[in-house]
């Protein structure tokens, strides 16, 4: 049986020559069916590379076949609408309907557990709570060694390199920033003429490659970066320390994706591989990448500066931290990333143990600053899975004054979460160079798109701060309520702990926490 394909393509060919010999060559047609499968089976059945094809010739070709369709199987016919990773069904669909203004609301009640772990919800009030004007919807970037300081979205896109993102997606989410009054990141891939194209406000990410502004060895270059940083577009300056997908763990651009595009925009030479270093060569102590700071705020004529990272070995922050404070100088953001981060390809190992997770992160770093009485020099900017309303929120409580999205603003100019970003055969243009890929995928319509998934989400997180009483975004953890193993519930007051102004500089936190304070050192990140 398991050769069975092949044993009737064989007696076929032979009935069809018997047959074309004495009845003339009426069957001659139906080679063309039998001698393919044939040939195929004699393949099978000689090569050594899979041994399913050589035990089941051309049967085994229909396993494969089946392997390669089944995320389509499993997202279109199986998946339930809470099913579904790194994001449900539930929650692209969601982003979906926000983006082309269609009907988003629930009919019959909630499909979703309430009684199971991990449910999370709000408390609401009955008392009569003003709605937040616009002015509550902007924040101040920019302490008081900045000189062009940037009134920030509460919502923004967080960074995708060109490359990554074709560049139809680019211009679109560019265009969408422009319309919605809210920055795109430019991912670390450097600053094209696509995130120029719209004129929208702009932060320019500079990863340890220092694509745009770097010199032919791979060093940093002060000139090309300011040439760059001066653009009235470009905002906001970001140093990635680390990203949450793949924390500490580098990359390589292949020679044969370096076309002539890319070597411009990137600064570096075509038919060349472009190693992207784990760790930054400018710096490599705690003071060194505050020096670093300063040098790229001034020279970026004082636009504010900050720096991306996953919280790994918190002793690392901590030396950052003294950093700050022996040289009195502080970056105007730091953006906090999630291990549940996604990007366009990382190591499974990476991508599954490696980080910490985005709450007890943001917890973290809010601690950390408020702990050593400088909060208020420091914004901080949670990126990672953000896709509605009381997803943005639930970060706010844990010390974000603003959001980032990536995967959330591609499902709205119609990514499908086929996982083919590394494959370049994204089938909806989004995460592809492949012109015959992302050349239909219209700008105009999907800007819009993306802008309207914005603009929802701000209105539904206002909805829910009306609704919980809230006049602020200075949110209550006693308002998120989550489920736990046990059944019982807790509130984010009781599940995350909370330091008050100075508490570290006091001694006044946990003792292991405070030996690590103590050991840690703004010279070494040892």
């Amino acid at each position: 049986m398991r050769k069975i394909f092949f044993t009737a393509a064989l007696f076929i060919n032979i009935g069809l020559a018997l047959a074309t010999y004495f009845l003339h060559s009426f069957y001659m047609n139906l080679y063309i069916i039998s001698i393919p499968i044939t040939l195929i089976g004699i393949y099978d059945v000689l090569q050594k590379k899979h041994i399913i094809l050589r035990n089941y010739p051309v049967l085994g070709h229909f396993r494969f076949l089946l392997e390669s369709i089944r995320p389509e199987i499993q997202q279109y016919f199986i998946e339930e609408f809470d099913e579904g990773r790194p994001f449900s069904r539930e929650h692209r669909s969601l982003a979906y309907q926000r983006a082309k203004k269609e009907i988003d609301s629930a009919p019959f009640g909630t499909l979703h557990d309430l009684y199971s772990k991990g449910s999370e919800w709000m408390l609401h009030t009955m008392k009569d709570t003003k709605r937040l004007t616009e002015k509550d919807l902007r924040v101040k970037i920019g302490n008081s060694a900045c000189k062009q300081p940037y009134l920030a979205s509460r919502l923004n896109i967080s960074a995708m390199s060109y490359g990554a993102l074709s560049k139809n997606a680019i211009k679109a989410l560019n265009k969408a920033a422009c319309m919605g009054s809210f920055y795109h990141n430019t991912g670390e891939g450097g600053l094209s003429d696509y995130h120029l194209s719209s004129n929208s406000d702009v932060v320019w990410q500079i990863g340890t490659a220092y694509f745009g502004c770097r010199k032919d060895d791979g060093s940093f270059c002060p000139e090309l970066f300011k040439e760059s940083a001066l653009k009235k577009q470009v905002k906001m300056i970001e140093i990635k320390i680390s990203q949450g997908a793949k924390p500490g763990h580098g990359g390589l651009l292949p020679a044969n994706k370096v076309d002539a595009e890319i070597a411009s925009i990137r600064k570096i030479k075509m038919g060349k591989d472009v190693h992207s270093p784990g760790v930054h060569k400018e710096f490599d102590s705690p003071i060194g990448l505050i020096k670093f700071i300063t040098r790229l705020r001034d020279l970026s004529e004082g636009k504010p500066v900050g720096f991306k990272i996953c919280i790994g070995d918190i002793q690392e922050f901590y030396s950052i931290c003294k950093a700050m404070i022996e040289l009195d100088t502080y970056p105007d953001f730091i953006t906090v990333d999630g291990a549940e981060g996604g990007t366009g390809a990382a190591p499974v190992e990476f991508s599954n143990t490696m980080g910490t997770p985005l709450l007890e992160a943001l917890n973290f770093v809010n601690n950390t600053l408020v702990g050593l009485s400088i909060r208020d020099k420091i914004r901080i900017i949670a990126s990672g899975k953000v896709i509605d309303g009381f997803s943005l929120l639930n970060k706010v409580a844990l010390g974000a004054d603003l959001c980032n999205s990536a995967r959330g603003m591609m499902f709205s100019i119609g990514c499908i979460q086929s996982l083919r970003c590394n494959t370049n055969s994204c089938p909806t243009g989004v995460a592809t160079t492949d012109p015959k890929l992302y050349k239909l995928l219209d700008v105009e319509s999907k800007a819009m798109r993306a802008k309207n998934f914005h603009n929802k989400t701000i209105e539904m997180a206002l909805d829910l701060l009306k609704a919980t009483g809230h006049e602020s975004f200075n949110l209550s953890r006693e308002k998120f309520v989550r489920r736990i193993h046990d059944g019982s519930t807790k509130n984010y007051a009781d599940l995350y702990a909370q330091y008050n102004d100075g508490d570290i500089l006091n001694s006044l936190i946990d003792q292991r926490s405070l030996n690590i304070w103590q050991e840690s050192s703004a010279h070494s990140f040892s």
